[in-house]
Formats: structure tokens, sequence, C-alpha cells
């Protein structure tokens, strides 16, 4: 079983992704949090495989959090999750140390199958 926390500061938002990552089984959301600061405290909680993180949010964006998600959960593996279509901000979200960067917009499958990806690295 994957283990994954969801940050993102839209509830709908959560919960759509909480319903196709959990939908085949194999992926479980353990944790969810609506803001930056309220996801580095879940992730340090939760100690997920696979962080999925949205980079518009309050209190700390995703692009601050990733460096203390790092910190407080060094195995887990960051998935951002994002509405910004921008090649630049991707490449950056990467150089960050985030596996992937799935933006909104784009089949939810891939958003499952990006956190699939990046677990099978925390094994």
């Amino acid at each position: 079983m994957i283990s994954v926390v969801v940050c993102d500061d839209v509830p709908g938002m959560r919960r759509l992704a909480r319903i196709v990552l959990e939908e085949e089984g194999d992926i479980e959301v353990v944790g969810e949090a609506a803001d930056g600061r309220a996801a580095v405290q879940e992730v340090r909680r939760c100690q997920p495989d696979v962080v999925v993180l949205d980079l518009s949010m309050p209190e700390m964006d995703g692009l601050e959090a990733i460096p203390v998600i790092h910190e407080v959960a060094p195995r887990a593996k960051i998935v951002v999750f994002s509405g910004f279509a921008d090649e630049q901000l991707a490449a950056t979200v990467l150089s960050r140390s985030a596996s992937r960067y799935v933006r909104k917009g784009q089949p939810l499958d891939d958003l499952r199958q990006a956190v699939r990806a990046v677990a099978r690295d925390v094994a």
C-alpha cells in the first residue's frame, strides 16, 4: 500500500484527489492539509511514501514547502500537482527535488500514475 498526504488549499480538489488516488485500492490517503505549514506538520506526523503538493497555497507556498518537507520526511517523494502550465516553473520544482510535476487539467489518471511511479523509487 502506498501512503499519501494530499496538500491543496481547495477542499474539493483534495476530495477529488483522494477519490482518484484510492480508486484502485493500492494507494491510501493518510492525511490532508490546506496550507503549506499544515502540510509540513501532516507530513511530519504521517511520514508518507508520497506527498501530492499544490504550489499555490496560503501560509507557505509549495515551493517553500518542498525543502522543509524533505527535512521532516527525507524518504517521502513529492509530486507537485499544480494549475500552473509554465515549463520554467516545472523545471524549478524539479530542481528543488520534487520527483514529478503533474499539471491540473491533465487526466487525473496521470496523478495516480505519477504517485505509483515515484513510490516505486521509495522501496
